[in-house]
Parts: structure tokens; sequence; C-alpha cells
């Protein structure tokens, strides 16, 4: 499966370049983001905005990855989707941090990092 990736201190920005995440990329997809070595330790965002079409198999993907890295205490971002599959999953899923653009992708994972950070201080 074909990524760009921006690794980043406390983020790893996946851009996966595939023409449609449907039922047949739909495992490969969730595999290959969560087996990479860059991810470890470090919040996600999905920049979907080369990927043109996503089946009911393709959001089942991305809500797996998404999951797994708050199952890890760590932060994701969705952003790049198109205005139909950000109502389906804003209608779906009202917790999604999904946002319009990369910039405010980034401020919200940023924020909710150090919110964890400012937490786990006052348990000391």
């Amino acid at each position: 499966m074909k990524f760009k990736i921006d690794t980043k201190e406390k983020i790893l920005i996946v851009h996966p370049e595939i023409p449609r995440l449907d039922v047949n990329l739909s495992v490969e997809f969730a595999k290959s983001i969560t087996d990479l070595p860059e991810l470890k330790d470090r919040n996600l965002i999905l920049d979907m905005a080369l990927v043109p079409e996503i089946d009911e198999a393709g959001l089942m993907a991305i809500l797996t990855v998404y999951q797994q890295q708050y199952d890890s205490r760590r932060s994701c971002a969705i952003t790049g989707l198109n205005n139909t599959l950000t109502g389906i999953l804003r209608e779906s899923y009202e917790d999604l941090n999904i946002t319009p653009t990369l910039a405010e992708a980034i401020d919200i994972v940023m924020m909710e990092s150090l919110e964890r950070e400012l937490m786990e201080g006052e348990e000391w």
C-alpha cells in the first residue's frame, strides 16, 4: 500500500495514496498503518485527501486505526474527507476528531496530547 508519511516529534501524518479504500484494501490499510514503526509513541493524523472513494469497509478500517490509537493512549484525527463521508462519520460517531484542514487536525492532536500530559502530572 502506498503512503506518503510526514514524521514530526509527536505526530505521524499519513497520506494514503490509493484510488479507493474498499473491502479489498481495508484490512491491509489498517494493518499497514498500525504496523508503521514511525507510529510508536506518536499521535496519528490520517489525511484522506488523496483517497477519492471510500466504502463502508474502508470507513470501518479508518475507525479501527482510530480506536487503536486511543486504546494505546495516543490521539488521532482524520482530515481530507469529502463532505459526504464527513457527514456520515459525524452522524454515526460524534466523538471523532474530523477536521477540514490538516492544520486543525494538528492543533487537536497536540491539545489532546497536552491534556494527557497535564492529567498524568496531576496523578502524581
